[in-house]
């Protein structure tokens, strides 16, 4: 089975779980023999002291059981959550060495058009921010969405551990303590001993066998819809402002509604095959005991056994079936496992967006030029390409400006220059060196990435800046504050550098947000800065405001942005304008406005649509008024 290389597990602690796993089954069938053969004994009224032995026994098996039981929950949990952490380890690993590879459900260039479904589906559906309807890859081998990756990372990862918690130990322990309890039997009477050998083996084997052939479908389907349920909710959860101002909401959460009571039908289908494998193994012990007590009888009657030894033939399918009750429970364990597992290596099987060098070379000194060169580059091999013949120069100190409609490639080329996705042809290279012979992240101390969906941790405001150089005095901090043009604003606040800004920066506003992020990377003093649509999600005015900012901020450093507002590009050196992964044109804003094209057309939309805006806030704020009076 490939799930046993996943991981490396603590062989000695195993070992020693299945130890006292065995010792503890084992002393609860020696409490229940010896119980038994003390009770009949002590029928007979013999002298106390030939029962000593057997009452210190059952004080014995007793504490032993016990301890044993203690022992065994804490070695087996110790070696299990070892597996878990290593293999929860080498998971995320892969998804870091992956990228944004992993979860891309609307990546540019391969976005898939909504449209609306003709019935029922099994495809994965997603809202955009305006809450329409797009249809989105399936989990494999595409984009995976970030809510299914985390099921995978959590979820499925918890089940794997479940190969050796509760599949491995009880079954290895079922296979020892059993064999010593039929032998024990064989030892009494065989006939009784063969009964008890054809009572475990139904018990042990069939009925587990039964309880996962009919929980096979039932499981499948639950980790299924286990890993839509998460997705789901997380993409509800991510858009919930969107979805709540164009009225989406009630239809996400009826979604989400459907989703957990197909997947409770599931679980319940899934509870009934185990209770159902745990009844026949209920009644294969009971049948056991009639069998025990059938054959027994008339042994004692010819001699073949002794009277008080037929309590102990009676009474040892008791105990014994103790330790077949949790293989049913195993068997479908095992099923979950397996198909667990499968989606754990569907993230694992998956190929790294980027290759690291066997022998990268070493950074090139400061300071950096960023050449590009015909670059192609693709989300998916044999995907369509997302850039195709990209040419960029990025001297020291020199500012461009990417634009282009949603889908035309500009994020695709900030994550190549990141060396989070290796190029499918072209060029590109740092003071001469090509970034594939560089190691990624000596690349991502050249160059530096403020982004369009910062975080912010639930902390402090000059703890969330201070995370781009931990070392940094409050001077320092504030300094990048100031660049920011946020500095006067927490001057302002009464606990300064000390304000705490909630959970992902929910104390603050999105234009704060996004200028305690820029400092945050302005602190970092990358050499090369990469400006990822860092107002996307802002208003009209305050994203004009944070461009404007960012551009007197970066004044002198080498700078990218990437943008779809045109307000304020009059400062940088060039303009790209992308379509469809291509430059469409270049030049700078006064040239590609003096002349017909694409930025043209875009920068006089983006002037029409500015003053349906304004006019708009006019209109309200007339008739407010008017109210007012």
């Amino acid at each position: 089975m490939r799930t046993f290389t996943l991981v490396r597990p603590p062989r000695a602690r195993l070992l020693l779980a299945l130890l006292f796993g065995v010792l503890a089954l084992g002393s609860g069938v020696a409490l229940m023999a010896t119980s038994a053969w003390l009770i009949s004994r002590a029928a007979q009224h013999p002298p106390v002291l030939t029962l000593m032995v057997a009452i210190v026994a059952v004080r014995a098996f007793g504490i032993g059981r016990g301890v044993f039981r203690y022992a065994e929950r804490l070695t087996s949990h110790d070696a299990t959550f070892r597996v878990l952490a290593d293999l929860r380890a080498r998971v995320y690993e892969r998804l870091e060495r992956q990228g944004p590879v992993a979860q891309s459900p609307s990546v540019e260039g391969v976005q898939v058009p909504p449209r609306k479904a003709a019935g029922p589906s099994t495809e994965r559906r997603r809202p955009d921010a305006a809450g329409q309807d797009h249809a989105t890859v399936k989990p494999a081998p595409g984009p995976m969405r970030g809510g299914d990756l985390l099921g995978r990372l959590v979820a499925d990862v918890d089940a794997v551990q479940d190969l050796y918690l509760r599949v491995l130990l009880p079954g290895a322990t079922a296979a020892v303590v059993g064999g010593a309890s039929v032998g024990l039997a064989w030892a009494l009477l065989p006939s009784a001993g063969a009964i008890l050998l054809a009572a475990l083996l139904a018990a042990g084997l069939l009925a587990p066998w039964l309880s996962a052939v009919v929980a096979r479908r039932a499981e499948s389907r639950g980790a299924e819809l286990r890993g839509e349920l998460t997705a789901h909710v997380v993409d509800t959860l991510r858009g919930a402002p969107e979805l709540i101002a164009y009225g989406a909401a009630p239809e996400r959460l009826a979604e989400a509604a459907r989703l957990d009571r197909a997947y409770t039908r599931t679980a319940a289908r899934s509870s009934a095959s185990a209770g159902a494998g745990a009844a026949l193994a209920t009644l294969a012990g009971g049948l056991a005991v009639w069998g025990a007590l059938a054959v027994g009888v008339p042994a004692v009657r010819s001699g073949r056994l002794d009277g008080v030894l037929l309590a102990v033939v009676v009474l040892l399918p008791l105990a014994a079936f103790e330790v077949v009750a949790g293989l049913p429970l195993a068997a479908r364990s095992l099923g979950g496992v397996r198909r667990s597992a499968d989606r754990v290596f569907a993230v694992l099987d998956r190929p790294d967006a980027v290759r690291e060098p066997a022998a990268p070379e070493p950074l090139p000194a400061p300071p950096y030029t960023l050449r590009v060169r015909d670059l192609r580059a693709r989300w998916t091999p044999g995907g369509p390409y997302a850039l195709d013949g990209v040419s960029l120069d990025l001297a020291p100190g020199r500012r461009c400006a990417v634009v282009g409609p949603s889908g035309s490639g500009k994020t695709t080329l900030t994550t190549v220059l990141l060396r989070l996705l290796d190029p499918a042809g072209g060029e590109v290279a740092l003071n001469g060196v090509d970034l594939c012979e560089l190691a990624g992240d000596d690349v991502r101390r050249a160059v530096g990435v403020c982004g369009q969906d910062v975080h912010l941790f639930d902390t402090t405001i000059g703890e969330n800046v201070r995370l781009a150089r931990p070392d940094a005095t409050d001077e320092q901090v504030c300094d990048a504050l100031r660049r920011a043009r946020l500095l006067d604003w927490v001057s302002a606040l009464p606990a300064g550098l000390d304000t705490y800004v909630g959970e992902h920066g929910a104390r603050v506003s999105g234009g704060q947000r996004q200028r305690i992020a820029l400092a945050r990377t302005l602190l970092a003093d990358f050499p090369i800065l990469l400006l990822d649509e860092p107002a996307e999600h802002l208003d009209v005015a305050t994203a004009d405001a944070l461009t404007a900012d960012l551009l007197t901020a970066t004044e002198g450093r080498t700078t990218l942005l990437v943008t779809h507002r045109l307000a304020g590009l009059a400062a940088v050196d060039e303009i790209l304008v992308l379509a469809d992964g291509r430059v469409a044109d270049r030049g700078t804003h006064a040239d590609l406005l003096s002349r017909p094209g694409p930025y043209r057309e875009m920068w006089k939309r983006e002037r029409e649509h500015d003053a349906t805006l304004t006019a708009g806030w006019r209109s309200d704020h007339r008739v407010g008024a008017l109210r007012a009076e």
